[in-house]
């Protein structure tokens, strides 16, 4: 078998502009976390975002976890989270003490609704995850009403989804929190690994960057000589993080000065990115549309990023099955299946979490594709996995 289009894990190649960045920001970051090019990459992303605070983290996952300790979870309490989605959107939530409701997904959208969520809901649940999957934006003005009228926190899981909006309000920027990645497959993507997480309230924002850095704070009184001796007794204090008067745990989520360097000039073209894949997806999807038993979520505008490019596979899973098969093994595309739905895995089954109602979600794992669709791949790989896919599916007519 030779390999023609690999499933990469790494989705863009780097412009000379932003190899410049890196290298200068090697050269001239002083230190190289938590300086100045931090500074700017939030600001950035507060202005990308229309959000008035954003905290730059070493990772989306860790941004999940200070989201988590910020929401104070109490014996007893639940929340409710998609059991289509990646792990990192669950488990930060339960090792913070919350119980966990699996929520159904959409068929058609690939992510929770109003109406999924509203089925979850108990007297004891405290906050909703939504998961803004493979790009698209969940319908967010019906999620927050639904919150509103039950006084619930919710957790934009935007991992997926940068730059994608309804009707220009961001992925992100409707709930309490919004949470990003910049791991290696994203569509913005800093050297592997980053993350960041964006907030409203002012006293989420006041403790972030102590939970993300160690807990580290200024002393509460003036220094000898009149503060001129700043080294008397060291150069700051540290202290547990207070909210609400409950004392937060920190830790250490820095991310460091060459990524932030890097994630703010490829901000500026993460919107041409989007366009670009959705208009290649969108290519994809009509050059299929004389095969129906490959369904896939067609959205023409900038709801959907198109992260990824997924799509149901409408006949028995033993097809399904075939399809991938002949795709590696005959003509060296390689698609792949995600996102087993959480409460199948002994992870969650041993937390007590193995119990779903999720028909769809269990329907759609069961007969998904997910294509090769690194913003990389070239017209020539895009040509191969096309006359590869009509090729396998006539076959199998």
């Amino acid at each position: 078998m030779d390999l023609r289009v690999n499933f990469s894990g790494r989705a863009l190649a780097y412009t000379p502009e932003e190899v410049e960045a890196v290298v200068r920001a090697m050269g001239d970051a002083d230190p190289l976390t938590q300086g100045k090019y931090l500074a700017a990459f939030e600001a950035a992303f507060c202005r990308f975002q229309g959000s008035p605070h954003a905290f730059a983290f070493c990772n989306g996952t860790c941004a999940l976890e200070v989201t988590a300790s910020l929401c104070c979870f109490a014996p007893g309490d639940e929340i409710i989270i998609p059991s289509h989605t990646f792990t990192s959107s669950a488990y930060p939530f339960a090792r913070k003490g919350a119980a966990i409701r699996w929520a159904d997904i959409d068929l058609a959208t690939r992510v929770v609704t109003a109406e999924t969520i509203a089925a979850c809901i108990t007297p004891r649940t405290k906050a909703v995850v939504v998961v803004h999957l493979y790009g698209y934006v969940a319908d967010m003005p019906a999620i927050m009403q639904l919150a509103r009228k039950h006084n619930l926190l919710v957790i934009e899981d935007a991992c997926q989804a940068i730059g994608a909006d309804i009707d220009g309000q961001k992925a992100g920027s409707f709930g309490d929190f919004g949470v990003f990645s910049f791991h290696s497959h994203k569509n913005l993507t800093t050297l592997g690994e980053g993350g960041m997480l964006t907030v409203k309230n002012p006293a989420y924002a006041t403790i972030i960057p102590m939970l993300r850095h160690n807990g580290h704070t200024a002393f509460d009184f003036e220094r000898p000589n009149n503060n001129r001796d700043y080294w008397v007794p060291a150069m700051g204090n540290v202290d547990f993080p207070e909210l609400y008067g409950e004392a937060l745990w920190p830790a250490n989520y820095c991310l460091g000065e060459v990524e932030c360097a890097l994630g703010a000039v490829q901000l500026g073209r993460v919107t041409q990115i989007n366009a670009e894949k959705r208009a290649r997806a969108l290519a994809f999807m009509d050059a299929l549309a004389d095969f129906p038993q490959l369904v896939f979520h067609r959205v023409e505008h900038t709801r959907h990023n198109y992260h990824l490019l997924a799509a149901r596979f409408d006949g028995p899973v033993e097809l399904r099955d075939d399809f991938i098969r002949r795709m590696f093994y005959e003509h060296g595309v390689k698609c792949v299946v995600q996102y087993y739905p959480l409460n199948r895995y002994d992870f969650y089954t041993k937390l007590g979490f193995g119990t779903a109602d999720c028909p769809n979600a269990d329907a759609f794992f069961d007969h998904m594709i997910s294509f090769p669709f690194q913003h990389s791949l070239t017209e020539q790989e895009y040509a191969i996995m096309l006359e590869a896919t009509r090729t396998v599916l006539t076959g199998q007519a």
